[in-house]
């Protein structure tokens, strides 16, 4: 599939097909080309947890659900059969931006306005999407509740430096749903591309 084609296709899937399951091959390859997403200084500060087993499964979505009953987003985002929890690592960003071709030796995150280590890791998960795509699979890209970390690090041995970015979803497509695109227009360029300086508008 042209890359292009890959971008314009791509949507978020929020019923999957539990019946159809995701080969672990399928999902390294996947990952393979989601590690050649940049990354900082080259930090390639992201780990990403791979639950196939529906009891990892289940044990993730016990800890980032609390247990409850669920509505309908949850019970058709929890049919799939894999799940890539997208991590990032702050400390490999501020080593690597301490050694001596860098040279910021108090590896002092004030330095990141914008926090890099979460920038990369979610690349990565974009390029994961995009693969998914190509390879003919459904997938989403969602957060876990803040009040919900801490039990997710604990159920799948995370460690505690690690920050949970997201989790991506894949599998097969069960039933069409919509999102928000549904009821919200997507922006025209004229709009969110400023030629030369904020608010001067290209021509649509």
């Amino acid at each position: 599939m042209e890359l292009r084609e890959a971008v314009r296709r791509r949507r978020m899937v929020r019923r999957f097909d539990p019946a159809r399951p995701v080969p672990e091959e399928v999902v390294r390859d996947l990952l393979g080309l989601a590690v050649r997403a940049p990354s900082a200084g080259f930090s390639q500060g992201w780990d990403f947890v791979v639950l196939l087993d529906p009891a990892d499964r289940a044990r993730f979505w016990g800890a980032a659900s609390g247990g409850g009953p669920g509505d309908a987003w949850l019970r058709g985002v929890s049919a799939a059969p894999a799940l890539v929890l997208c991590l990032s690592d702050p400390d490999a960003y501020l080593d690597r931006y301490a050694e001596p071709d860098k040279g910021w030796v108090d590896r002092s995150p004030d330095r990141w306005p914008v926090p890099y280590w979460d920038t990369d890791t979610a690349m990565a998960a974009m390029v994961l999407l995009l693969g998914a795509e190509d390879a003919g699979l459904g997938a989403l890209f969602f957060g876990v509740p803040a009040p919900r970390h801490d039990a997710v690090r604990e159920a799948l041995g995370i460690p505690a430096g690690r920050r949970l970015v997201g989790v991506v979803a894949l599998g097969h497509e069960a039933v069409r749903t919509s999102g928000s695109a549904r009821t919200r227009a997507r922006r025209p360029l004229a709009d969110v591309v400023h030629l030369g300086r904020f608010g001067v508008s290209v021509r649509p």
